[in-house]
């Protein structure tokens, strides 16, 4: 269990990995096996060059933070990491150590662990379903997109290129207008892209305001902040306390003398 834990980053992280990483073992099954058309398959192809630079970074910050790099290289599967993470597709269905390492660390901590750790890092968690979201619009945004518009009299979404840009430009809400739908189903899933893209930039966009506020606050706390942080009561704070009392008795003896006033006539 202790080895569990020295090896698991944080739960969203890991969640977030195994995920890219079944993604990214459908895309090879479905780059090799069932899709023949050039302009999906350089969808594929773009998103697993994509994610061969996340794994790449991913295999970086486990070889660095590692509690023993040569246990996490020789006998953790660093070097699948490794070459998983390289551009040669020979090596792409390596990425299933990956996804077995994650399996592994997540059940050693149990469901209910997990739930603790995502609800406990909601910032954290909310930004890897960003994320993914991202990720998944980008992908299959743009496969559904080039399905529905390719053959289409008129179209300019006729390749992957043109496809990835327009579900990009969409989702991040620059709207070049130069890559356009011109089919009713094309329209209406360029409708679903941009719901989603202004959902996740807006929320990105807190998240990251958030951040940088967040930690601007935490650098300007006062002492009075930081010695009430610690549990103790600042001498400050004592003082306006009495004032503040004081202020409340004069206030009820003018009261009474009033009240009795009125009673007496």
């Amino acid at each position: 269990m202790a080895k569990a834990r020295s090896e698991l980053k944080s739960t969203g992280y890991e969640i977030f990995i195994g995920i890219l990483s079944i993604l990214s073992i459908v895309n090879i099954v479905l780059l090799f096996a069932y899709v023949d058309d050039d302009s999906m398959r350089a969808v594929l192809g773009a998103m697993n060059a994509l994610f061969s630079v996340i794994f790449l970074g991913d295999f970086v910050y486990r070889l660095v933070t590692a509690p023993s790099r040569s246990d996490y290289f020789f006998r953790s599967f660093g070097w699948a990491d490794l070459l998983a993470s390289l551009p040669f597709p020979q090596f792409k269905v390596l990425r299933v150590f990956r996804l077995v390492r994650v399996v592994r660390l997540l059940r050693a901590l149990g469901v209910r662990t997990i739930a603790h750790a995502l609800l406990r890092d909601r910032a954290g968690s909310a930004l890897f379903v960003l994320l993914l979201m991202g990720i998944f619009v980008l992908q299959f945004g743009s496969l559904f997109m080039l399905y529905l518009e390719k053959e289409s009299p008129g179209a300019n979404i006729t390749s992957g290129s043109d496809a990835l840009w327009y579900t990009f430009v969409t989702i991040s809400t620059v709207g070049y207008g130069d890559q356009f739908p011109v089919t009713s189903a094309g329209r209406f899933m360029g409708m679903f892209i941009i719901i989603i893209g202004v959902g996740i930039f807006g929320t990105f966009t807190g998240y990251l305001a958030n951040l940088f506020l967040g930690s601007k606050d935490a650098e300007v706390v006062g002492p009075v902040e930081a010695e009430a942080a610690d549990g103790a009561t600042p001498a400050a704070t004592i003082e306006e306390l009495r004032a503040t009392l004081a202020k409340s008795e004069a206030m009820l003896a003018e009261m009474k003398t009033v009240l009795d006033r009125y009673a007496g006539s």
